[in-house]
């Protein structure tokens, strides 16, 4: 049993990213009001850039920066030794279409409101099937 507590300890990042996950899941799915659900796609997205993050990170790792590369003095350059900078760049592009999406989300939550007069998705629906 010390050994299962000592494992689920050692990954607690994962246990905080499955947390988030998990609140914005469910703030998409069962709430009413609009803007909660994009606050909750909003934290999902967060989850899943700081997951990537994390699993790039290598401990005793270096910047795959190689010095004194060329010539005479050239020394064999381990993979092993470097952090992958792959998901790093690919979650700050991840961080862009999230704020992107976030704007736009926004952007039509207000239109949405300026239309129907409410946020809430009932309330619209039921004024959609009025029409």
């Amino acid at each position: 049993m010390g050994d299962f507590i000592q494992a689920l300890v050692a990954k607690y990042n994962y246990w905080i990213y499955i947390t988030l996950m998990m609140i914005g899941l469910y703030a998409m799915i069962a709430k009413n009001n609009l803007i909660k659900k994009i606050v909750g796609m909003n934290i999902f997205q967060t989850a899943i850039i700081l997951f990537y993050v994390s699993i790039g990170v290598k401990k005793g790792g270096t910047l795959p920066i190689i010095e004194h590369g060329h010539g005479a003095h050239s020394h064999v350059v381990h993979a092993v030794d470097y952090i992958n900078p792959l998901p790093h760049v690919l979650m700050l592009t991840a961080i862009v279409v999230s704020v992107a999406t976030l704007g736009v989300a926004l952007a039509l939550g207000i239109r949405i409101y300026n239309r129907y007069h409410t946020l809430e998705e009932d309330e619209i629906l039921s004024q959609i099937r009025e029409k």
